[in-house]
C-alpha cells in the first residue's frame, strides 16, 4: 500500500471546548466528550448546525486546542498540526495566487523531496484526480467540484494517516456532489486511511460510512453511535437504503440520538435490515 500504509486510531478523551461572543459571553461547544475512530475506518460525525462538529475536526487536526481533555493519534497526543492528518476545509483553502499545479504542490515542498520526486508526486495525483489538463490555471477560472479535487489532492499527496474533512460537498450540486462521494470511497478503498468527514446530510453519511457519530446540540458531551453495515457499493435507491435513512431521520426527530449512550458502547441496533 502506497499511500497511507499505517492507517491511525483516533481517541478523543473527555474533550471540553468554549468560545468567547464578541459579546464576552462564554458559549460550550463540547462537554467532556469521548469517541474513537478505528485505523482505517472511515466515520462521519452527523448533526445539525451547531452542534460542535466543526470545532471537533479542528481539534483532532490540530489547529485550535481543546480546554480539556485529551486526543491523541496513532498513540501519540494532539499537539499542532502534523502531515500525519491531512485536513480539507469546506471552503477548501486553496491559494488563489497559486496555479492548480503549484497548490497540489504546497505542502510537498515542506518536505523538501526532490526536484524530480515533487514533479513524479505532483503529475500523479494530477492524473488521480483528473486535473492533468488543467494544471496551469487558477481556483478562480475552476469549477466548484474541480476546487474540491484539487484540495483532496493537495492533502492524499502528503500520504496523511488520516483525512479529515468538514462538509466537503456542501457548496456542491446533487449530481456533482454523488460523483465525488464515489471518488472518495474509491479512494479509501484503495488505500485505506483513516477517514473523519463532518456532515449534516443524512444520506451522504449512509452512503459513504462505516460507522455515524451522531452529535446533539443539546448534549455536547454525549453522542450516539451507529454502525451501517450495508455492502458495498451502496445503492442510495435501494429498498435497504431508503429504510435506514427513514430510521436515522425517525433518531434525529425523535430525539434518541440526544439520550446520552456513549460513542464508545455497543449499540442495541446496528443500521442494517435483518
Amino acid at each position: 500500500m502506497q499511500r497511507g500504509e499505517y492507517p491511525m486510531l483516533i481517541e478523543v478523551d473527555g474533550v471540553s471546548k468554549s468560545y468567547q461572543t464578541g459579546s464576552g459571553q462564554e458559549v460550550e461547544a463540547l462537554h467532556h466528550l469521548s469517541f474513537h475512530v478505528k485505523p482505517g475506518e472511515f466515520v462521519c460525525l452527523l448533526g445539525p448546525s451547531g452542534c460542535g462538529k466543526s470545532t471537533l475536526l479542528k481539534l483532532i487536526a490540530g489547529i485550535e486546542r481543546a480546554d480539556s481533555g485529551t486526543i491523541a493519534c496513532g498513540g501519540v497526543q494532539v499537539s499542532g498540526p502534523s502531515t500525519d492528518r491531512g485536513f480539507i476545509f469546506q471552503d477548501y483553502a486553496l491559494f488563489p495566487w497559486l496555479t492548480v499545479r503549484q497548490n497540489i504542490a504546497f505542502g510537498l515542498k515542506l518536505k523538501h523531496l526532490s526536484r524530480a520526486r515533487l514533479k513524479e508526486t505532483v503529475e500523479s495525483y494530477l492524473e488521480l484526480m483528473g486535473l492533468s489538463g488543467s494544471s496551469s490555471l487558477y481556483p478562480n477560472q475552476l469549477s466548484g467540484g474541480m476546487r474540491q479535487r484539487v484540495a483532496l489532492a493537495r492533502a492524499l499527496c502528503l500520504k496523511p494517516k488520516v483525512l479529515l474533512m468538514d462538509e466537503p460537498f456542501a457548496a456542491l450540486d446533487a449530481l456533482l456532489r454523488q460523483k465525488l462521494q464515489d471518488e472518495l470511497v474509491r479512494l479509501w478503498q484503495a488505500d485505506r486511511i483513516t477517514f473523519l468527514l463532518v456532515t449534516h446530510d443524512v444520506e451522504e453519511a449512509l452512503y459513504l460510512a462505516d460507522r455515524i457519530v451522531v452529535m446533539s446540540p443539546h448534549a455536547r458531551g454525549n453522542v450516539t453511535t451507529l454502525p451501517v453495515k450495508l455492502p458495498r457499493p451502496r445503492r442510495r435507491a435501494s429498498l435497504e437504503f431508503v429504510q435506514l435513512r427513514q430510521h436515522v431521520m425517525h433518531l434525529l426527530e425523535s430525539g434518541r440520538a440526544e439520550l446520552g449512550r456513549s460513542a464508545d458502547a455497543e449499540q442495541p441496533h446496528a443500521l442494517a435490515l435483518p
